[in-house]
């Protein structure tokens, strides 16, 4: 069950991009990259490896999908570790999930909010187009995306997959 998962949540980042391409996100020739930057729903923590979603992106896509997923980790960190993977020329399309350990250590929101918009002015820099998911804001009444995503895609005029996750 939990890989029908990884499944899903690959289909519905492939419909976000494509539902995108027509007005601010054009998919890169089948010779670009994507970049899944993210911790572990990236990484895929506790699934094989065939079973991640940046794995099934790159089966229902036919592009190369880099998985820059690390479980555990922290959008400071992902801060620190993205410059060198964006060298990579042929990355055309950032997938940006960061934020669900941030949320979990109680770490400040604006410095989340800092590090992620960070992130999207490198990817900028390198005509590398973003496409933003959100993480679940965990409250006592289920699970909801964390409203700072939206606020950031507004002001940063990235893409943003609502409800993803």
């Amino acid at each position: 069950m939990k890989y029908l998962a990884f499944f899903l949540v690959a289909v519905l980042i492939l419909f976000s991009i494509k539902q995108l391409q027509r007005d601010t996100m054009p998919i890169p020739s089948k010779s670009g990259t994507i970049l899944a930057m993210g911790d572990s729903l990236t990484y895929g923590y506790k699934v094989p490896s065939h079973d991640s979603y940046p794995t099934h992106l790159t089966l229902l896509s036919g592009h190369k999908v880099i998985n820059a997923g690390i479980n555990g980790e922290t959008s400071e960190e992902g801060l620190r570790r993205l410059p060198g993977l964006l060298d990579d020329k042929s990355i055309k399309v950032m997938v940006l999930c960061l934020g669900a350990n941030d949320v979990l250590q109680r770490k400040s929101i604006v410095a989340l909010k800092s590090n992620l918009k960070k992130m999207i002015h490198m990817a900028k820099e390198r005509n590398i187009k973003t496409l933003l998911i959100p993480v679940p804001n965990f409250t006592l009444f289920g699970l909801s995306d964390l409203e700072l995503y939206e606020a950031i895609a507004k002001e940063e005029d990235v893409a943003l997959a609502p409800s993803v996750l």
